[in-house]
């Protein structure tokens, strides 16, 4: 027997090759890398800890994982940022790291509704309470605050009614009470509001939307901006066993190459689509941050660097849910579709919403613009109009 490499039988080979490539080639796109087991050189390097630059499991990153993680933290200013497999794992994350039996948590009215099922459905039968408010109470939020409550959740703007938050405000109330703030920041890609400047203690945003950005595939992040919430998303992260593809990865670490070319035109193509339908007499509101009379604008030209891709319009309150209904399947170039932030523009329509504000009894309708020809767009929304006379 003989540990010589060239005389040793050829299955052995197929596992411990003699030759491999030389490992000095650069290129611009990063390599991916897959893999569950780390090997280390001395036993005394053999840790499982997911702190730190050393590699000990694939369940803490792999290289290529790692480079979205201080990507994603690098653009968000951030002092760590977890990747996970999904928005929704994301503030799953957020809550499980802040919150016991017995604790209390705040939530706006307009939050992305998969956070708002999670309190009602997962949380509520581990004893954790979750309240939601009108997020346009800012400051107000105080009065909300119980002793037990251990998180206040922002999302600027609300994913469907797109209402604006006074971020600081809520923030500064939050803080004076011992309370870290989580913000979902999918809607400006962690770029166009800078949530940690204004004072947040956790950003998490779904990778799947403007990241990505091209409708395939499922990833989130959880940046964090203090050394608390490092240690508890990081532990909690851990044991909840969050791994995510590196191929995925790959894919959005792609996706921030041409993230800013594709913010610029979204915005743009958004803003000329909302405009004409404000001019429209079907129309009774477009809900665009941008817009003056949308809720919240002051605080949007107050702390926004610009807007994405996605905004509502509320029709008249002629309009029924079945005409609603015929309006959306009429259209061709938006596609009935939940989510945003892709090539592709999209559309929903939704029931009336159970809020105590704004709830606009069925007549919402929420469009995602992507980067078809504006005029093409308008004109496939006119033609439907037309075909609802």
């Amino acid at each position: 027997m003989t540990d010589d490499a060239t005389t040793q039988h050829w299955r052995t080979r197929l596992l411990h090759p003699a030759a491999t490539a030389s490992k000095d080639f650069h290129a611009l796109a990063p390599a991916v890398h897959r893999g569950s087991t780390v090997v280390f050189d001395r036993l005394a390097d053999a840790r499982d800890d997911w702190r730190g630059d050393a590699y000990s499991y694939g369940l803490y990153g792999t290289p290529t994982t790692r480079e979205l993680a201080l990507r994603i933290a690098d653009l968000e200013g951030a002092l760590a940022s977890f990747v996970v497999p999904g928005g929704q794992a994301a503030i799953a994350l957020v809550y499980l790291a802040h919150c016991r039996a017995g604790d209390h948590a705040l939530v706006p009215e307009s939050a992305y509704r998969p956070n708002r099922e999670l309190s009602e459905k997962l949380l509520a039968g581990l004893g954790i309470t979750v309240d939601a408010y009108d997020p346009l109470v800012g400051s107000g939020v105080a009065a909300l605050i119980q002793p037990n409550t251990r998180l206040v959740w922002c999302e600027s703007p609300g994913s469907i009614t797109m209402e604006v938050q006074d971020v600081p405000a809520i923030v500064e109330a939050a803080h004076a009470a011992g309370v870290p703030v989580a913000l979902d920041n999918t809607y400006a890609a962690g770029v166009l509001f800078d949530g940690f400047a204004h004072g947040v203690d956790i950003s998490m945003q779904a990778l799947t939307k403007y990241v990505g950005g091209h409708s395939d595939l499922l990833l989130g992040t959880v940046s964090v901006g203090t050394a608390e919430a490092y240690d508890r998303v990081g532990a909690t992260h851990r044991l909840l066993g969050l791994s995510v593809s590196p191929d995925d990865c790959a894919l959005a670490l792609r996706g921030l190459e041409t993230l800013a070319v594709r913010l610029d035109r979204l915005e743009a193509t958004a803003l000329e689509v909302a405009r004409w339908l404000k001019a429209q007499p079907e129309v009774e509101l477009v809900l665009h941050p941008a817009l003056p009379d949308c809720p919240g604008h002051e605080v949007w030209r107050r702390d926004f660097t610009g807007s994405a891709s996605v905004f509502s319009i509320v029709f008249r309150s002629d309009w029924s849910a079945a005409r609603v209904t015929r309006f959306v399947e009429a259209l061709r170039l938006f596609r009935l579709g939940f989510s945003w932030g892709g090539t592709h523009s999209l559309v929903m329509a939704y029931p009336p919403l159970p809020r105590a504000q704004r709830g606009y009894e069925g007549r919402l309708v929420r469009l995602n613009v992507g980067l078809e020809e504006p005029a093409d767009l308008i004109a496939d929304i006119h033609r439907a109009l037309t075909e609802m006379s």
